[in-house]
């Protein structure tokens, strides 16, 4: 299967902008042409923007997102550093998820609270 530029950014919503600056600066292998010289895009092409989306939408920096395109390029010699990488990222979501379901937890007392104090006007 063979994609255009438009076609990846329909897919995955990224910008064609979006998705050739990820190419210039090495988050993706220089993308094949085809005879007219317009990008053409295949499936495992596809499968890595997915991943890259997923990275950044969790706030991995674009930085990081790099090292992990560079590691990746090692092929099976940068597989532990991968995997190091990504325990990293993983360590900081958690965190971030404990913090948002501590914050939740307030928000929803402060809820329970201003219903107990509108039904208790209510009664008066």
């Amino acid at each position: 299967m063979e994609l255009s530029i438009q076609q990846v950014a329909a897919r995955t919503g990224l910008s064609v902008h979006t998705l050739r600056y990820y190419e210039k600066i090495g988050l993706m292998e220089p993308i094949c042409r085809a005879s007219n010289g317009h990008r053409s895009y295949h499936e495992h092409d596809l499968e890595w923007i997915v991943l890259l989306m997923r990275l950044r939408s969790t706030g991995m920096p674009i930085a990081e997102m790099q090292r992990f395109a560079d590691l990746m390029r090692l092929g099976d010699a940068g597989i532990r550093s991968r995997r190091e990488l990504l325990e990293e990222h993983e360590q900081k979501l958690l965190l971030q998820a404990k913090e948002l379901q501590d914050t939740l937890s307030v928000l929803r007392d402060k809820v329970t609270y201003y219903r107990a104090w509108e039904a208790a006007q209510h009664q008066e």
